[in-house]
């Protein structure tokens, strides 16, 4: 009997492989990588250039950007156009004529009403000195700004006039400033002529020259500019037409400067504004890059661990996931470098597709499905040689189309022969594709650019195909990794181990091909790689080639060998195989997870036949585990699945008359035995999983054995026949 197997025996890969943080670890060298690689194409190059230089090549905006400066002097300039807004105030008219007639009213109320309007007036006094009383009492009344701009020859003539003169001077001092306050436009700027021509409003001669000369000296002083500035409307205005001035922007991807131009100070500044001059440290564009990587590993983390592949418990198929993602990464990385070689369309050339292609055979398509978007969008991020910082659409859209097309044409069929013609797939796409992309611009290319843009398209999707042939055995040995078209290979029975087991054991080979029947349904509706578990079971009892008449199959009208045995010998025939297959398989180099299912689909079970057999030859108590496979048990999910498949065959191929109901009540029981034997505990399947697995064996081997069901109306029909 073989050595039991033992914990302690695990490789120090695998504990390293199995650490609760290496999957953290790898995100995060993941998320180094992209950050570096994406770095020089989000910060902008500066520029060692000076005033009056010519410029050695062309020169484009890496952003999009505001020129302030020429914004702002445009919209100095439509401010300036706006000229100030005056408002004609027809009311001062009137308010300037009753001013002037205070002046008459004050005068005649001290001249001819005294003793009721000014006081400490009394007898004794000289027309002289009532004169000077008068005055100064009239100037007094009047406020002071009045009183200074009326001269005091002006108001004496006033005080000497008769009451009628002062009358008619009142009037047509009244006249006089109404009809040039109502008739013109009066301003700041011609003020002066206005008063200075109000004398041509005075068309009397009934008055002295020197009451005309006060009276004209009144008006003068009355009249007022009505024209006045309306700041209020004048500011909305100019706000207005400053709002109106669109902001000058200079473009991402603007032609800034051409090759051999001479850079001037408008340029100059251009450069600077765009940030082409600054050497100062901005740490904007890398605060914004390592929030762009968060945001995409941290997507693809949760994506790879709520998605039900192998990537998401195998620590092993990860790395190559990451392997792969980097790889595609390089060669557009390397696609983008292309570019500088000022060749029409080259970077069209970039073979994204492999990664498609790699994941689709590798992992899943659903995986390649989900890593292509993220490609793209990292592509488009390389490939923005001319606008830093940003994203190129046009090689976004083309990298994400190509991806798909590779992904939906392998997931038909995964065969390696499809591969090259995926490839010719592929660059069909490309080529659908950039011409639409090209036809979509506003600037239409030649002929000649079509045709160059159409040949790299075409080579993309071919390298992409060669590439992903030469790669595939690298990843496939290097990890370990059954890809589907390995599988299906290996499914062949054309394969020297599967003839072996038809032609040498024809009993175990049947039961082989059920059992991957029941696996591969099983493995599928809980996410685990039916083909895997299919290919697995047909060589899991590769051993029972070594002594094939000591398993029940394959005893064909002959006495049973274990009769003449020992129950212990039988057990350690029995027990054998599992190793004896696992060494056959290791000798003809077959994968290690067909090895591991071939190994591992008897756990540590127990031979209770065996085991009770002895019991009963003798009154020693037994040792249980001298009955039991030394293991190791299950250790996937694969595994576990194909030794409930291999029980539940045996089981019901050897009961009578299986009905539906039977056969549950023994999957079940089956499953519940080996679950309290702790045959699982290794292998993280779970209870609902468990139920799932038992609902679909069911529904599978009842369609297997629904021809061989006796139901009690086919057996009363019988029996009636047979009477």
């Amino acid at each position: 009997m073989r050595k039991r197997f033992s914990i302690d025996h695990i490789s120090w890969w695998k504990r390293v492989r199995n650490h609760r943080y290496i999957r953290t670890i790898l995100f995060i060298i993941l998320a180094l990588f992209l950050y570096l690689s994406m770095l020089g194409n989000i910060i902008p190059e500066t520029l060692d250039v000076r005033l009056s230089q010519i410029a050695d090549r062309d020169i484009r905006s890496p952003i999009t950007t505001e020129n302030r400066i020429e914004t702002e002097e445009r919209r100095s300039d439509a401010t300036e156009a706006i000229n100030p807004v005056y408002e004609l105030k027809r009311d001062y008219a009137e308010n300037q004529v009753v001013k002037a007639n205070d002046i008459f009213e004050l005068v005649r109320r001290v001249v001819f009403e005294e003793g009721e309007s000014i006081e400490g007036m009394g007898e004794g006094k000289d027309e002289e000195d009532i004169r000077s009383e008068q005055l100064a009492y009239i100037k007094e009344v009047l406020s002071s700004g009045t009183s200074n701009d009326l001269s005091d020859d002006t108001l004496v003539t006033l005080i000497e006039a008769t009451e009628s003169q002062l009358q008619i001077a009142q009037e047509a001092t009244a006249n006089a400033v109404f009809e040039a306050m109502t008739e013109q436009q009066i301003s700041i700027r011609n003020l002066s002529e206005v008063k200075d021509s109000v004398d041509e409003q005075f068309a009397i001669s009934t008055v002295s020259n020197r009451l005309l000369e006060a009276m004209i000296e009144i008006a003068q002083f009355a009249i007022i500019p009505n024209y006045i500035y309306d700041m209020e409307a004048t500011e909305r205005l100019r706000q207005e037409a400053s709002d109106a001035v669109e902001p000058v922007m200079i473009r991402e991807g603007q032609l800034l400067v051409k090759e051999g131009e001479i850079i001037d100070y408008e340029i100059y500044e251009q450069l600077r504004l765009v940030g082409l001059l600054d050497d100062s440290f901005n740490p904007y564009p890398y605060i914004g890059l390592a929030l762009l990587v968060l945001l995409i590993v941290g997507i693809l983390a949760y994506y790879l661990k709520e998605a039900k592949t192998t990537v998401q418990h195998n620590n092993s198929h990860l790395v190559l996931f990451l392997l792969i993602f980097v790889v595609t990464l390089l060669f557009i990385k390397m696609a983008s470098l292309l570019e500088n070689l000022d060749v029409v369309g080259i970077g069209f050339i970039v073979p994204v597709a492999i990664g498609a292609m790699l994941l689709t055979l590798l992992i899943h398509p659903r995986v390649s499905l989900f890593s292509s978007v993220l490609l793209a969008v990292i592509g488009s991020i390389y490939f923005n040689n001319e606008s830093v910082g940003t994203f190129n659409f046009t090689y976004g859209a083309y990298m994400l189309l190509s991806s798909f097309a590779g992904t939906f044409y392998l997931s038909q069929s995964t065969r390696v022969s499809r591969i090259l013609r995926a490839g010719f797939f592929v660059s069909l796409i490309n080529i659908v594709a950039i011409i639409s992309l090209l036809f979509m611009r506003t600037v239409q290319s030649g002929w000649f650019d079509i045709g160059l843009h159409v040949g790299f398209a075409f080579l993309s999707g071919f390298l992409a195909a060669v590439l992903t042939i030469g790669l595939m055995p690298f990843f496939e040995a290097g990890f370990g990794i059954l890809s589907t078209s390995r599988l299906i290979e290996l499914s062949s029975p054309n394969q020297p181990l599967l003839r072996k087991i038809l032609t040498e054991t024809p009993g175990t080979y049947h039961h082989s091909v059920v059992v991957g029947n029941l696996a591969e349904a099983a493995c599928e509706v809980v996410g685990e790689n039916g083909l895997l578990a299919r290919v697995g079971a047909y060589y899991h009892d590769l051993g029972k080639t070594k002594r094939p008449h000591y398993f029940i199959e394959n005893q064909q009208k002959m006495a049973n060998p274990h009769d003449q045995l020992s129950p212990l010998k039988s057990t350690n025939i029995i027990v054998a195989h599992p190793y004896d297959g696992a060494d056959l398989l290791r000798a003809h180099k077959m994968p290690k997870e067909i090895i591991d299912i071939a190994e591992q689909h008897h756990g540590t079970s127990l031979l209770k036949f065996f085991y009770h057999k002895a019991s009963q030859e003798t009154d020693e108590e037994l040792e249980e585990a001298q009955f039991r496979y030394p293991g190791p048990k299950p250790q996937t999910k694969v595994s576990a699945i194909v030794m409930i498949a291999d029980s539940v065959e045996a089981a019901v191929r050897s009961m009578p008359s299986p009905t539906p109901e039977k056969i549950e009540n023994l999957v079940k029981k089956i499953i519940t035995d080996k679950l309290e034997d702790g045959q699982f505990d290794e292998s993280d399947i779970t209870l609902k999983e468990l139920s799932q697995i038992a609902v679909t064996i069911c529904e599978t081997l009842n369609g297997t054995f629904h021809q061989r069901i006796e139901y009690p109306d086919d057996s009363k029909e019988k029996g009636e026949k047979k009477a």
